[in-house]
Formats: structure tokens, sequence, C-alpha cells
């Protein structure tokens, strides 16, 4: 886009991929299996293959592939799960939704992923599990996590859900671990038409109890061996994603070369590559004076957006859930800091250079 057209921050409009897409959804129309059928499968087979996993189970969005994961391995009522102050509220959302208790660690001052140490810190009698995010498309440092988890007998499962075909230490996220969870929200790296999320493990009982859990807790037709829930991947959305999925890799190569384009000029502000396996879903930058920049881009016609504007222990829903005297300080600062710059696929490099020279003239003092 030429200098004072709008740049919208994503455009969530299929590109390269339409004709695909399009193809897809005529396919299930036709059949008429529109729940668990067919597509479902092939998509959960591809989906796998493609994160390096032995297993993957679609279902409804990416909060209950978090609950469910949790669900799988026995945590619920009058258990802890520890997860990181700094990220959206569904990580949090999908603990309660299973009748335990999010109990918030803070951030690492670079990348805001969730800090070891304070994790370490906020293991109790009641912890059973550890969910770290990899935020914004980065990895969590699962190599120190997973020696605490192993050290308090604690289930360490990954909210993968900004995250797809990330590597942590070269390995792909998921799959080291208890498991993965990912969402297919429109505006994910993999995203459908719809809401959808997956489950990735390499334990084919998990699978399976998590397989039972997503359709109602049946074992067989209209028998309920557990009181599941409704969480199933519908097949148009299954169809989609399976479409788009020979796309990722090349979408991912490009959003880590326009994300290498910002650093060129932003690498100050930015938030650190720790991990060569980022996968940018976001690209959030730093700013004392993160309002007012917002309001100079806007004015420049770019949109930006804040991810996010409060730590989880300051939502009112979880208030009761913070741990008093805990400050969370680096996850309150960056929740005032931080402001997401326009990243995805289809921007072209003047975009960027657009974008970021309209951030080097507002820490000048210029206007553009």
């Amino acid at each position: 886009m030429s200098a004072g057209e709008p740049l919208p921050f994503i455009d969530l409009r299929p590109g390269d991929d339409a004709p695909a897409v399009r193809e897809a959804i005529e396919r299930v129309v036709q059949r008429g299996w529109f729940v668990l059928g067919p597509e479902v499968e092939a998509f959960e087979q591809a989906f796998a293959a493609a994160c390096g996993a032995e297993h993957a189970v679609g279902v409804g969005n990416g909060t209950d592939a978090i609950s469910l994961l949790l669900r799988a391995h026995d945590i619920g009522h009058g258990h802890e799960v520890i997860v990181p102050a700094m990220t959206a509220g569904y990580t949090a959302l999908a603990v309660t939704q299973i009748g335990a208790t999010p109990v918030f660690a803070d951030v690492e001052a670079d990348t805001l992923t969730i800090d070891p140490a304070a994790c370490d810190a906020a293991i109790t009698t009641r912890t059973r599990a550890i969910v770290p995010v990899h935020l914004y498309g980065q990895a969590a440092r699962l190599e120190p996590l997973a020696a605490i988890a192993q050290a308090h007998r604690l289930v360490l499962i990954e909210d993968c859900c900004q995250a797809h075909l990330a590597t942590a230490g070269g390995r792909p996220v998921g799959t080291t671990t208890a498991g993965g969870a990912f969402s297919f929200y429109p505006t994910k790296n993999l995203g459908g038409l719809g809401d959808g999320g997956a489950v990735i493990t390499r334990d084919p009982a998990i699978a399976q109890r998590v397989r039972r859990l997503r359709n109602g807790g049946q074992t067989d037709r209209y028998r309920h061996d557990e009181a599941g829930v409704n969480s199933r991947l519908d097949d148009v959305q299954a169809a989609v994603l399976g479409a788009r999925l020979p796309y990722l890799a090349g979408w991912t190569g490009r959003r880590r070369g326009l994300a290498a384009l910002y650093r060129r000029t932003l690498n100050h502000c930015a938030i650190p590559e720790r991990d060569p396996g980022h996968v940018y879903h976001l690209f959030p930058i730093r700013s004392a004076r993160r309002d007012a920049l917002k309001a100079h881009l806007a004015a420049a016609g770019i949109e930006s957006l804040i991810h996010y504007p409060l730590p989880l222990p300051d939502h009112p829903a979880f208030a009761a859930a913070a741990t008093a005297g805990a400050d969370y300080r680096q996850a309150r600062r960056a929740a005032s800091e931080l402001l997401s710059l326009p990243l995805h696929p289809r921007l072209a490099d003047a975009d960027v250079e657009r974008v970021a020279a309209a951030v080097i003239a507002f820490e000048k003092g210029h206007v553009t």
C-alpha cells in the first residue's frame, strides 16, 4: 500500500489459498457430513504430521484444547495450575473451566514468556500442572520448566495457540511434554473461517480420552461413561484448515522475513528473539509512550493493537486467584508498554518499511 492509504492490522480474507478453501467448503457441502466426519479425521492426521506429533484431536477452540488436555490428566476441582501473568485471558479461563484455580507466575523481562524461577516459587501442595504459553509465537523456556515439573511431579502442558510450527531448541512445540493445545481462531497463523482447536500428544491413552471428553464423554452412541463436554471441530472448519495447512510453512517463512525487516530498524524496542523457532504470530514493540505512539500510527493510517492491556491477575475474573503480595512486576510493565504492529503474510515489504519509519519518526519527535 502507498503512504497515506489505510493499513489495517490484519486481513482475514482468503488470498492465495482462496481456490483451495472454496473447493474444501464445497466438498463438505456436497458430502453432507458436517460434524466429526472424514474431514476432521483427515485434518487430525495431517496436523499431527505437520507438528511432529503422534496424535492430534480436533476440538471446538483453543480454550477447550487446554481444558480437555488438563482433564485428560485428571486435573480439576481443588487443584492449582500455574499460568503466566501475561497472556490472553483464555489460558486462565481454561483452568477455571474445569474447576481448578489458576495461579499466576510473573514473566521474564525480555521475552515475556513465563519465568521458571517465578513458576517454581508459585508451587504449593495443590499444584498439579504448569501451562506455559509460547507467547507471540516464541517458545517458552521448556527445559527448566520440564525440570521443575519433574522435580515436583507436575504435568507440563503447552499453550501453543500462538505458535503453529514453532520449535523450542529445534524440537516442535507440544511434542516433548504432556501435550500441546492449539487454536485455529481466524487471526492465528493457521486460522479457520470460525472457531476451532486441537490437542496434540504422544500418548495414545490421552488422545483417546480427549476424543471421548470432546464428544460428551461417550464411548458409544448415547452411552456417556463420563461427563464430557460438547467441543467438536466441525467438518467445514477441518476442511478449510486442511486446505490451508500446505501453505503454513510458506506463510511462516514470510512472517519471519517481515519480522527480520522490522528488526533492521526497530530491534532496539522489539521483543528479543531468543529462539530461531519463533513463528511471529505477533510483532510487539515496547514504548514508554505507548498510547501516544498508537495514536500517532493511527493518524498515519496504520492500525496497531495492544496484546495485552492487563496482566491476568488484574482482571476482575481472576482477582481472587492473584497471590497476595505478588507484584507481577514484569507483566505489569509490559502491559503498559506493548504495542503490536501489523505483521501477516500478505503484507508487502514496503508496508513494513512504512510502519517502521512511522515508529522512528515518533521516537524522533517528527510528524509523518
